[in-house]
């Protein structure tokens, strides 16, 4: 006898399913977007399709979708759509996932060939099931797009590839334009909001990236909005310039589901230009703060900015 499991019917997160419903938040005016549908919004859905690509702006509910993508800018997920890791703010599929494709690297190549990209933005799952956490994976993407597209400069959102010794320099040494890892939150709600995660670890990758490379860019953001105090957040600039990090993104937290960690107020526009000026001052060489702010929200156009503001502090 032969049982059919319906996986369509497992729950996106099965370690939130128990959790008590919280209040979702209605939004004020400043973080409303319009609906995507454009042409060339369904031009790039097509093309994503077609190559079997799966995109954090889909996966993660990303507001931006429909601006981005009615530009041909798709960020792509690579190592699957199902993470190890369980954070409380995230709505990327939680479980255990499959095998790696063998044919992804070319896949998404193909795909920054057919999108035209001038630039292009590579993120992941966490794979803590992997011995090298995926990192020779994201350094098999890398040189394929370099392949085909050499005019392409390449953005990537790693993991933190916690206890995966060599991991990071398999990375590096693939030689990404810009090399983003996210601390996501202020160390005080690291246990509730990210517990598969370490703070000082994060900091310390960053740190080391530019060790081993000094002209690869690094970038990190944050979320806020999850009940973090003004002074944590200045700290953590301050932790982030010690290590030497070019770029900090830093954008409101919307919480995905009433499962999803309580969204505890929606900063003021206000808040974040004043946010993104203390960080100016800080000695970051570029900095996005607003509410609709994410890591990979022009993308392109920012990294034209970091290589002009180095430049200029170079005196060139």
């Amino acid at each position: 006898m032969v049982t059919l499991i319906d996986t369509a019917a497992r729950p996106r997160h099965p370690e939130k399913a128990s959790r008590p419903d919280s209040v979702v938040l209605r939004k004020p005016d400043w973080i409303r977007v319009k609906a995507p549908g454009s042409p060339v919004y369904k031009e790039t859905q097509q093309i994503v399709r077609e190559n079997g690509l799966v995109t954090v702006c889909e996966e993660a509910g990303c507001p931006n979708i429909g601006e981005c993508w009615s530009k041909k800018h798709a960020t792509m997920m690579i190592m699957g759509e199902i993470c190890t890791r369980a954070c409380a703010f995230c709505n990327v599929r939680t479980g255990l996932p499959t095998a790696l494709d063998p044919n992804e690297p070319g896949n998404v190549a193909t795909a920054v060939q057919k999108l035209g990209l001038e630039h292009v933005v590579i993120t992941s799952v966490d794979r803590d099931d992997l011995p090298d956490g995926g990192a020779q994976h994201f350094a098999d993407v890398i040189l394929a797009i370099r392949a085909i597209n050499p005019r392409t400069t390449i953005e990537i959102l790693t993991p933190d590839f916690l206890r995966k010794d060599g991991a990071l320099e398999i990375v590096v040494a693939a030689k990404p334009d810009v090399f983003n890892h996210n601390l996501e939150t202020v160390p005080s709600k690291y246990l509730k909001v990210r517990p598969g995660a370490r703070y000082f670890h994060s900091i310390r990758l960053l740190q080391r990236v530019k060790e081993l490379d000094p002209t690869i860019f690094t970038k990190s953001g944050i979320m806020v909005g999850l009940g973090e105090e003004r002074n944590e957040v200045l700290q953590l600039m301050d932790d982030l310039r010690s290590a030497d990090v070019d770029f900090l993104t830093i954008g409101q937290y919307l919480q995905p589901t009433k499962k999803h960690y309580p969204l505890q107020r929606f900063v003021t526009p206000e808040e974040f230009r004043s946010f993104a000026t203390v960080a100016t001052a800080k000695g970051f060489l570029l900095v996005s703060s607003s509410p609709l702010t994410r890591s990979s929200h022009h993308a392109g156009e920012d990294f034209a900015k970091l290589r002009e503001a180095r430049m200029a502090r170079l005196g060139h």
